[in-house]
């Protein structure tokens, strides 16, 4: 348990030390005093805390209930310490270790010194001073609250075997009354500055011990400035505790301190397991091993909670071996083995209590666990083990697993303060093992975001070959904020997409795959380049606004790029527009490569869509290569953009490879295997439909055009070998000339595309989008569109330069339909 105080001075002159954070509370759980390390920690100030019960600060699910029957906890214990969560003033949770300690005022009053720690923020300096009250918890810690004038207020029962000095003879008086006149005005001298100052100090001073009054003891203080309501000093709380015997415990903080530095360096299992092991050897004891539950180093939290069990015999991985004699390191298994745990052995409980195990002296002949294990036991018997720790890795009310600490070389046996230890460089090394946990889980649910948002399976249909690349700048997760898609669209073309959100990890890749939604749906309404980038620019803008944390905030911008482009194999066109997006690669089939010259528009959610978007429009020869990108292809730290422009040009521009090489090759011409920004490339090499996979018609505007529509699409089905779909087309072909003669005074046009689908398309002069509606019985009109929708695979309308068009599609492999 780590606890947030100052580090054991040296008998020294007084020296500023970090902040401790530190509260005073009511016996009804009203705050009186706040210190500034508090606020820091916190960031409630002491106008905002001090006044108001202690509850607010808890969350949401810490209800009022639970707070009450912990409070009467705290009073039947005279105190607590462990672990609690807090809520800090912006609204996020923070995990602090907390000590709850009481205090005795006059009348019988009594108040309670709240003393909290983030573990997290600790550096291994600072952290020194929290262990103290972990390492010397049976050694009581005297706490005195001083007002301004020095006189005492409030103590606690600790302080009277400090100094032998009973609580009632301190209140309303100074230090002197208990102290020799000497430490008395040199710990006033440190308290007046704390006052003064407002930081917290340390002073070492010495006193008769009203538990060993054969010797004089040394004593390590901690003072800090307590606030009111209005900021000022309203009081010094000291911390004390006795220090005459902190050779040993300062070979512990070493200890402690060495292992912020050297467990957890890396998110692996094993190897923090092995960290953990090396350590303790020979620093606590002669041997260690720890052993994980089978699934934690596969990145699965155990599914059994600390006092429940699971009906299996547990299965641990070993993790980490350590000895002073080499020869012993295969005790009893070596690294990586799988180890079953004896049901009836000390290990078990542990495994199931999530409770410690000191066994002083070990008997290795005895015991429920040697019948049940007799090849352990016989290595234990060789290694000369006489004294074990069993210690169980916890963390979140889960056994990660156990880890053993033996001595045989060393005769002392194994005594409470070094279980104490122990546990202590299990708790760091649990913290490792559980944000291990934490990252894999993240990471297996960031992949399946991108696995899933990502296209599975690309294909350009009868307009464009294709290939893709997708390198993630955040190789630890995987996934970024690049995308891109390839969306069949009506008329055998093909949309193009690629873009980029500013980021990386898993929030980029949501806001990725709210983009590529948006885009998709943009694109069946079959808008131009231009207009489809506006739209997801006002779309951009409302998802900020909707993540804006409070009404009336400034969203924060999501910045992302994007380039929309359409090609149609038919006219072999290819439309494309940008918002801020690098502009495409263009290798004609001679392999010259071109970047055209194209508005290049501003970002995406950046409020910047005063400034139009435009669309350039291209005439591309069959076999022209297309290559999207994003910026983290051609851009790097060392080089300009120019430079990876020619990098891209000269990659692209090699004969004779397929689409999946040229990717490849693509690939390998980054300056690095780890990009500073995602890198996504989509290569697309345009086809285009022979003449005779395409048949059209200009038609009048009159009735007869109808029959004349109905006989030629007949007459063109059948030379293709498709009468099957004669009796359907002709049906389809009749209700969409019939609209187009009837909502437009110009002419129409009659098309029937055969790809992979056959696409009957009816354009007129009429700008106005059909829109299908459900007629009544008696309605004679308003059934064309709704039969149209029955008989096709699909159907829909786009934009056209001169008004619209009016498009169907079929199976080829369909069958006749009977109406």
């Amino acid at each position: 348990m780590n606890t947030d105080h100052t580090p054991l001075a040296e008998p020294v002159s007084p020296r500023e030390i970090p902040d401790a954070a530190i509260a005073m509370i009511d016996a009804e759980g009203t705050v009186v005093g706040w210190t500034q390390a508090a606020e820091q920690l916190v960031g409630y100030s002491a106008g905002e805390v001090v006044g108001r019960s202690a509850v607010h600060m808890l969350p949401p699910a810490e209800d009022a209930l639970r707070a009450s029957a912990f409070a009467e906890q705290c009073r039947v214990q005279d105190g607590w310490s462990g672990t609690v969560t807090v809520r800090h003033r912006d609204g996020h949770a923070i995990k602090l270790t907390l000590r709850i300690s009481l205090l005795w005022g006059q009348d019988a009053g009594i108040r309670w010194l709240v003393s909290v720690t983030d573990i997290g923020t600790l550096s291994s300096e600072a952290s020194n001073g929290p262990v103290r009250e972990s390492l010397l918890a049976h050694a009581p810690i005297g706490i005195a609250v001083y007002d301004p004038q020095l006189r005492c207020t409030w103590v606690n029962d600790a302080m009277e075997r400090h100094d032998g000095a009973p609580r009632d003879r301190r209140f309303g008086r100074r230090l002197r009354d208990s102290l020799p006149a000497v430490e008395a005005e040199a710990l006033e001298v440190v308290m007046r500055q704390v006052l003064a100052s407002g930081t917290t100090m340390v002073h070492e001073y010495r006193a008769w011990s009203s538990a060993d009054r054969r010797r004089e003891h040394a004593f390590s203080a901690s003072f800090f400035c307590l606030q009111d309501a209005g900021g000022q000093a309203m009081g010094v709380c000291s911390m004390s505790v006795d220090v005459t015997g902190n050779r040993r415990a300062r070979e512990r903080l070493a200890i402690l301190s060495e292992a912020s530095t050297r467990i957890g360096s890396t998110l692996d299992f094993m190897q923090t397991g092995q960290e953990l092991a090396d350590l303790a050897v020979p620093l606590l004891a002669d041997i260690a091993v720890v052993d994980l539950l089978e699934s934690v180093p596969f990145g699965l939290e155990p599914s059994t909670r600390i006092g429940t069990t699971s009906g299996r015999r547990p299965v641990l991985r070993r993790a980490g071996v350590a000895s002073i004699d080499l020869g012993v390191l295969e005790l009893p298994a070596v690294r990586e083995e799988v180890i079953h745990v004896p049901p009836a052995s000390s290990f078990a409980a542990a495994l199931r209590t999530g409770r410690s195990h000191l066994e002083p002296v070990l008997d290795p002949y005895a015991g429920p666990w040697v019948d049940h294990d007799p090849t352990r036991a016989q290595k234990v018997r060789e290694s000369g083990i006489h004294s074990l720790m069993v210690v169980p890795i916890r963390a979140r009310r889960c056994v990660l697993g156990l880890a053993l600490f033996g001595r045989s070389e060393e005769l002392t046996p194994f005594q409470d303060d070094d279980l104490l230890l122990a546990e202590e460089l299990v708790t760091r090394a649990a913290l490792s093992l559980d944000n291990a946990l934490q990252y894999a889980r993240q990471r297996t649910a960031a992949l399946t975001l991108q696995r899933d948002l990502l296209p599975k399976h690309v294909g350009g249909g009868a307009a464009v070959d294709v290939a893709s690349r997708y390198v993630p700048a955040d190789t630890d997760h995987g996934v970024g904020g690049d995308w891109f898609d390839v969306i069949k669209l009506s008329g055998a073309r093909v949309a193009l997409v690629v873009g980029d959100v500013v980021g990386h990890g898993i929030n980029a890749a949501a806001t990725m795959g709210r983009l590529r939604t948006a885009v998709r749906t943009l694109a069946d309404m079959e808008l131009p380049p231009h207009e489809l980038l506006t739209h997801l620019d006002d779309t951009v803008r409302r998802l900020s606004e909707e993540d804006a944390d409070a009404p009336g905030q400034v969203p924060a911008a999501v910045g992302a790029t994007c380039l929309y482009a359409v090609y149609d194999p038919v006219t072999r066109r290819c439309t494309m527009a940008r918002a801020g997006h690098p502009p495409p690669a263009i290798i004609d089939p001679q392999g010259h490569a071109t970047f055209p010259d194209m508005p290049a528009g501003a970002p995406l959610g950046l409020g910047l869509g005063l400034v139009p978007f435009e669309s350039v429009e291209l005439e591309l020869p069959e076999g022209t290569l297309l290559a999207l990108y994003t910026d983290g292809l051609v851009e790097s730290r060392n080089d300009d953009i120019d430079a990876g422009l020619d990098r891209l040009s000269a990659a692209l521009t090699q004969t004779g490879s397929s689409l999946e090489d040229l990717c490849s090759q693509v690939i390998e011409t980054l300056p690095t295997q780890a990009p500073a920004d995602d890198v996504t490339l989509l290569l697309a090499r345009t086809r285009v439909l022979e003449p005779a996979q395409v048949a059209s018609w200009d038609l009048p505007n009159e009735p007869d055009a109808v029959c004349t529509a109905r006989q030629a699409a007949a007459r063109q089905l059948r030379e293709w070998g498709l009468q099957h779909l004669v009796t359907t087309v002709e049906l389809i072909v009749s209700e969409l000339v019939t609209n187009a003669i009837r909502h437009s005074e110009g002419p129409s046009r009659l098309r029937l595309i055969q790809h992979q689908v056959l696409t009957c398309e009816v354009s007129d002069g009429n700008t106005s989008q059909p829109r299908p509606r459900h007629p009544h019985n008696l309605d004679e009109n308003g059934r064309g569109l709704f039969l149209v929708a029955q008989l096709s695979r699909r159907w829909g309308s786009r934009s056209a330069t001169d008004g619209k068009v009016v498009w169907a599609e079929q199976d080829l492999l369909s069958t006749a339909v009977a109406v």
